[in-house]
Order: structure tokens, then C-alpha cells, then sequence
């Protein structure tokens, strides 16, 4: 894949495993700039991501959103698409999720979920 240009996460100081989704999607070709903040749902609000989808970062990438732990594929999927939607989430903290990873090798079953506006969403890809 050819470098993406920057993207810019939304995140909390203290949180771990946002650093470590930001390194995989580093290593799928995309840039972040970090912006830290202690107001995260006024972020969400602004990209309209409904609350029941919060996660523990916001980013946004060619003017969509993406919420939480989406697999770069998923995001390099959904750019290619040049969809109408607002962006993407995957809700909460999934276990085995890019950034989740156990050493053990646990994962939990998840969505990534196509945000439509107006709170409705589908079904984007299971992992």
C-alpha cells in the first residue's frame, strides 16, 4: 500500500493500547499525528459518532471517522469505497483487536460497524 498521509487520533494520555493501535496502523502505512485530550465525547460529538459506540480513541482519516481498535484493513477497505458514510467503529475495547492483543493469544469475537449518520449503523466486518 502506498503512505497514507497523516491522520490525526483523538486519545487520552494515559492509555497504552491506543499507542499500540497507532503502531499497527503505522505499520499498514498510515501516519498519526496525536492530539491528547481529556474530552474525548466532545470529539465524538463533533465527528457525530453515536455514544453507544464509544471506544477509547477517535480518529479521523480523509475526513471520515473511525472509532476504537478498526483493523487497518478494515480502514483501507472503507477508504477505497469512497463511501457516503461518516466513517467507522469498533465499539469498546475487543480482546485481540488491533492494540487488545493478549499474550496469550485470546481474542473475543467483534464488529466493525459502518457508521451511517443520524446514530443508524450495519454490519462492516466480523472479526
Amino acid at each position: 500500500m502506498a503512505a497514507e498521509p497523516s491522520f490525526v487520533v483523538y486519545r487520552s494520555r494515559s492509555c497504552l493500547c491506543c499507542q499500540a493501535w497507532i503502531a499497527h496502523m503505522d505499520r499498514a502505512g498510515y501516519h498519526a499525528q496525536e492530539v491528547l485530550t481529556d474530552d474525548l465525547p466532545t470529539v465524538r460529538l463533533r465527528y457525530k459518532v453515536p455514544t453507544d459506540l464509544a471506544a477509547c480513541h477517535t480518529s479521523v482519516i480523509r475526513g471520515y471517522v473511525f472509532e476504537g481498535h478498526v483493523p487497518a484493513e478494515d480502514v483501507t477497505g472503507f477508504l477505497s469505497q469512497r463511501s457516503e458514510a461518516l466513517g467507522l467503529a469498533a465499539p469498546g475495547m475487543p480482546i485481540g483487536s488491533p492494540g487488545m492483543e493478549q499474550a496469550d493469544g485470546r481474542r473475543e469475537e467483534y464488529f466493525t460497524l459502518l457508521l451511517l449518520g443520524e446514530g443508524r449503523r450495519r454490519i462492516f466486518a466480523r472479526h
